[in-house]
């Protein structure tokens, strides 16, 4: 593939994909792997090379959020401490676990997401201060700390599985859980899940500058459309995203399942 027409390929898939996904907080990976898959990449150094870019959308999207300033920092370091020992966990909890039946599962729970925000029409509409006594925030974390390994394991969608979880269990709006998403999951979560795969198994390194760029304007731009709009445009863009990964994973376990 001529050079200049791979890198401009690389870079508009970036920025489409990192748009959508800053919108709805997470995502990315439904479109930006399979298309590194069909250039030629293994399956592990496509992951490496999306871990790797992924964590440009936390980037782009922090220094449009940043600007904002509605971040409260100690709720940051709550989800940082209960999710990153997760995320770092995350390759040796799936090992135990079979991966088309978890892959699969997590796609009809995934789909299921959607189809739930979607038939609540109010859902995330609003801000409601809910569940910040202790129990609740020791039930909130444990379940930040299980989706934190399994951004440690899997190529996209946890993004979307915290963004419903700070909506439906601490109360926030989709505009507000959408900023914490992309700031603390993008840019904390997965550069160590990044760190990690990289560990192991080299990316696709003269890839990487298309795709950082492409998602560092992308989230960016997505970001400021999340702003801008409000959250019912966060709302939509996270009910389509979150059933469409949900298809991509049932589609990916069951064929696992049937080549197994």
């Amino acid at each position: 593939m001529d050079t200049l027409f791979e890198q401009t390929g690389l870079f508009l898939l970036s920025l489409f994909a990192n748009a959508l996904s800053a919108m709805a907080g997470g995502g990315a990976g439904l479109l930006q792997l399979p298309v590194l898959l069909f250039l030629g990449l293994s399956f592990s150094s496509a992951l490496a090379t999306h871990k790797i870019a992924s964590v440009a959308l936390g980037i782009g999207a922090t220094l449009r959020h940043l600007r904002e300033g509605h971040l409260d920092y100690r709720f940051c370091g709550f989800i940082l401490i209960c999710g990153l020992p997760g995320v770092i966990l995350g390759a040796d909890i799936i090992l135990h676990i079979p991966e088309g039946w978890t892959i699969f599962s997590l796609g009809l729970l995934t789909t299921g997401l959607g189809l739930y925000s979607f038939r609540k029409k109010s859902l995330g509409m609003h801000a409601e201060h809910r569940h910040r006594d202790r129990s609740g925030m020791i039930i909130g974390g444990c379940v930040l700390f299980i989706i934190g390994a399994l951004n440690g394991s899997l190529t996209s969608g946890t993004g979307l599985f915290v963004t419903l979880w700070l909506v439906r269990w601490f109360g926030l709006d989709y505009k507000t859980a959408v900023t914490y998403v992309l700031i603390l999951v993008g840019l904390f979560w997965n550069s160590t899940g990044a760190f990690t795969v990289a560990l192991q198994q080299p990316p696709r390194w003269e890839w990487l500058p298309a795709l950082l760029i492409g998602a560092t304007l992308g989230s960016y731009l997505g970001a400021h459309l999340a702003i801008t709009q409000g959250n019912k445009l966060v709302k939509h863009a996270f009910e389509v995203l979150t059933v469409l990964v949900g298809i991509k994973l049932i589609g990916d376990g069951a064929g696992i399942l049937l080549t197994a």
